[in-house]
């Protein structure tokens, strides 16, 4: 049974950072694994542990920068990775959720996995759109938001819990092969061991193009026209001083918005 997990690297900026044009300056970026792509390897390694003969593959659309990244999937549990990318993709500037699942899908098609996991969505784009995506372009059965998986490999199949609106919690089961966007809190994510770190290393990164693929890249259905940061609504007040001191000043400030006991 082989298990394909996609895997992004995310970029949080610093609380200090300046912009220049459409885009923050690497010194002030901090770059890791993203956090619904983390439960998407633990659960594909827990998977792993529990059956036997199974392989789990990552794969990353990004630059050779996000290797570092991609090592700590190998270094969690992953057997092998993948990595696509070229100069074309980088001229891109904003990659596109369906692009994205073109060449993922691409890899799907040598690959072959019977189940791929993805995270709901990354942390800095935030579109949660490529795992459906990349369902739509495989054929693949799918689910959304999933939040707890019971994996019947013998019959192939999928028993999912779905996280909906409301507190809604759908149980459903899914035919493989299938595409799953896991939901943080399905896990607990494992930190990688310093063993696993140095077994990482060595474990086979391999590195292929949209063109070996054959992926032929059009323009991107989206562009970043403007970037700039977000200004402060509110009024904070500080009180400088001890409990005695500050009490009363809170009192007062309280009772003059309209907070009575």
């Amino acid at each position: 049974m082989k298990l394909l997990v996609t895997v992004s690297e995310t970029a949080e900026a610093d609380d200090e950072f300046e912009i220049d044009g459409l885009s923050i300056d690497d010194r002030y970026l901090t770059f890791d694994l993203n956090e619904w792509d983390n439960y998407a390897i633990e659960e594909a390694v827990q998977v792993s542990e529990s059956n036997d003969d199974v392989e789990v593959v990552t794969v990353t659309v990004g630059p050779e920068r996000t290797e570092e990244t991609i090592r700590q999937g190998l270094a969690k549990g992953a057997d092998r990775a993948i990595r696509v990318w070229d100069d074309d993709l980088a001229d891109v500037g904003l990659l596109d959720s369906g692009t994205k699942a073109r060449l993922i899908a691409a890899v799907a098609q040598e690959e072959e996995p019977d189940l791929i996991l993805s995270g709901v969505q990354s942390g800095d784009m935030a579109f949660a759109a490529t795992g459906v995506a990349l369902a739509a372009d495989l054929g693949y059965e799918w689910a959304a938001v999933v939040n707890e998986l019971d994996l019947d490999a013998e019959n192939g199949v999928a028993h999912v819990h779905r996280e909906l609106e409301g507190g809604v919690v759908e149980l459903t089961d899914v035919e493989l092969p299938a595409v799953l966007t896991i939901q943080t809190g399905i896990n607990e994510p494992r930190y990688a061991s310093l063993r696993g770190i140095r077994q990482a290393q060595t474990k086979p990164l391999d590195v292929t193009t949209p063109d070996e693929l054959g992926v032929t890249l059009g323009e991107s259905a989206l562009s970043l026209t403007s970037l700039a940061e977000p200004e402060t609504e509110s009024d904070v007040e500080f009180f400088e001083g001890g409990a005695d001191d500050t009490a009363g000043k809170l009192a007062t400030l309280l009772r003059d918005k309209g907070v009575d006991a």
